[in-house]
């Protein structure tokens, strides 16, 4: 369901907006998809985070289990 509302922008930033838009049917629709786009980048950008987070909460275990693992290791 699409939903009418109305925004504010540059003069500037419709100028690039209607250089852009010719693969689209509107500037609407040009409009939807790079907000969809933005909004995908910024999901990835908070799941990057908190897998940031996650592997730095253990980092010393993980460091811990690799040499360990390396001390397996048949020297060459």
């Amino acid at each position: 369901m699409k939903i009418k509302t109305s925004i504010t922008l540059s003069k500037h930033v419709l100028e690039m907006i209607d250089r852009r838009s010719h693969d689209f049917n509107s500037r609407s629709e040009f409009i939807e998809e790079a907000a969809k786009s933005f909004l995908a980048s910024l999901a990835r950008s908070e799941a990057d985070r908190r897998d940031l987070e996650i592997i730095n909460r253990n980092a010393d275990k993980l460091n811990a289990e690799a040499v360990n693992v390396l001390d397996y290791q048949t020297p060459l």
